[in-house]
């Protein structure tokens, strides 16, 4: 991992590099797509996970019986819609004792401010550690107005974890919630005039569901 700033860890891993590049590029197709993704999901949510804590856990393999490592206190998984959706199972997958919460929010197309629509947090989150799960991290209107749902329910302990970045959502998150890692496959160039990450890989929404105009 490299840390770009005080709170960006970009992964340097080889497969994480040719994966992300296969998944920008326009001749990508919606099924290879998909199962890019998911491949994604997993590495970079591994390299998020090294700041789970663990406890000693007595086990008995079959000559003795020792004692090794559990991870300890609960996990929550937070999908932004609609994007998040396609990374959370294969979160899941590597983290199947995690709960899954969803948060609803849109970027307004004129306004490209987040919009929440749909909500189902419970009202204390303060013995977590959640993982907010979305592909693109471009303004981080939606990923700071989830952090602040978040940090509205007792949350102390919250990781972003996505795949492409643009470096003013990562500025944004450093001044407004700079106690948030943000773990991402790529860091790109900028965002252009319509809040689009460039290069980027266009809408991973559109692309994960299917529903290019």
């Amino acid at each position: 991992m490299s840390q770009a700033s005080s709170n960006l860890h970009v992964s340097t891993h080889p497969l994480v590099a040719h994966k992300i590049t296969l998944l920008s590029d326009i001749s990508t197709g919606i099924v290879q797509f998909r199962q890019l993704v998911a491949e994604l999901t997993q590495l970079v949510i591994y390299e998020a996970t090294t700041c789970l804590p663990t406890q000693p856990l007595e086990f008995t393999s079959p000559l003795e019986v020792a004692t090794g490592q559990e991870v300890a206190g609960r996990i929550g998984l937070v999908p932004i819609l609609r994007a998040g959706l396609g990374m959370v199972d294969k979160a899941a997958d590597l983290l199947p004792f995690a709960t899954v919460y969803h948060i609803g929010i849109y970027r307004d197309e004129t306004t490209h401010q987040p919009v929440s629509y749909y909500n189902r947090l419970p009202e204390d989150l303060s013995d977590q550690t959640l993982f907010m799960i979305d592909p693109m991290l471009a303004t981080a209107g939606s990923a700071s107005a989830t952090a602040d749902f978040l940090k509205q329910r007792g949350a102390t302990s919250i990781v972003f974890v996505g795949l492409i970045a643009a470096p003013e959502g990562v500025a944004r998150m450093a001044e407004e919630h700079p106690d948030v890692p943000l773990y991402v496959a790529r860091l790109d160039r900028e965002l252009d005039e319509n809040k689009y990450i460039r290069p980027g890989l266009g809408d991973a929404g559109d692309r994960l569901f299917g529903t290019m105009p």
